[in-house]
């Protein structure tokens, strides 16, 4: 059969190209968490302002989103170019937690965030249970 033979090529050929996007993108993500623990140095040593504290904390979760996604990217090439779902989930709560962190002038936004923050959390534990979990 020679169009499978033609489709196995191509799929092969599409893997190649995203594993290589997905370094590309892990080199990236690195270097801009070298860049980010400077700034998180830079802020901790400069405290004399108020709102370092902020900036911090701001930071830290950021770090943690370039962290967990530079986590992905090795999870996926060590479970078999598979994406496990948790860890999306993580990113998709850490990420919401920032946005609580920089943007909680409005309380029904807030409130919204954690409502979010609520159904990421179900979701994870679904995703946890032992008739879906994969790994």
């Amino acid at each position: 059969m020679p169009g499978t033979k033609q489709a196995s090529a191509i799929a092969k050929i599409l893997q190649w190209i995203l594993n290589a996007g997905l370094l590309m993108l892990a080199v990236i993500l690195v270097v801009f968490l070298a860049k980010e623990t400077f700034t998180l140095g830079t802020v901790l040593f400069n405290a004399s302002e108020t709102a370092s504290s902020y900036l911090l904390i701001e930071g830290i979760v950021i770090y943690f989103l370039y962290f967990e996604f530079i986590a992905l990217i090795v999870k996926y090439f060590q479970s078999g170019y598979h994406f496990p779902l948790r860890y999306f989930i993580y990113i998709g709560i850490t990420a919401i937690i920032r946005l609580i962190i920089v943007d909680h002038k409005n309380p029904a936004d807030t409130l919204i965030y954690s409502a979010a923050i609520l159904v990421l959390v179900v979701a994870l534990f679904l995703a946890n249970t032992e008739k879906l979990k994969r790994e």
